[in-house]
């Protein structure tokens, strides 16, 4: 078996709309990056190729690279999943932190892990994913940024 974890921050900004997971969160705020700056994905991506040893998101989809501009950070996840599926391995199950002072997240949860099982091509029953505060502290605490971490275990297909 293999584990892989991941870890993400992106600065907001009001002027986006905030993604996350994968799903389109209305009362926002959104955040700053060179693709839809979906921090939740971003850290799962990350950990599934950390698993695989392949590197981080940067390495695969560089933030200077015009065909990301404005990407859907879901095709990030899609892609890491096709490598280690090439690969020989599977998804066993995924364990993902959301750390944002607003908006709250907890009515969204069933449908970003909805969601992430969709992009990952799994059950949704190996999607965990929780939300917390920063209590305050740090840029995620002023509500400046928001970070995600997420743990993957990868196991042999079959």
């Amino acid at each position: 078996m293999r584990i892989g974890q991941g870890e993400d921050i992106h600065r907001v900004d009001e002027g986006r709309a905030l993604v996350l997971g994968g799903v389109i969160i209305e009362e926002g705020p959104g955040l700053a990056g060179h693709s839809d700056a979906d921090v939740l994905i971003h850290a799962i991506t990350d950990a599934v190729l950390g698993a695989l040893a392949l590197g981080d998101i940067g390495q695969h989809f560089a933030p200077t690279d015009p065909r990301f501009a404005g990407a859907d950070s879901a095709d990030f996840l899609r892609a890491a999943m096709k490598m280690a599926r090439a690969a020989g391995w599977e998804l066993v199950n995924l364990d993902a932190t959301v750390r944002a002072e607003r908006p709250k997240l907890a009515p969204y949860i069933p449908h970003i892990r909805q969601r992430l099982a969709e992009i990952a091509g799994v059950d949704p029953g190996a999607v965990s994913v929780k939300a917390k505060t920063a209590e305050g502290l740090g840029a995620v605490g002023r509500g400046e940024a928001m970070a995600a971490t997420a743990a993957v275990l990868l196991a042999p297909a079959g």
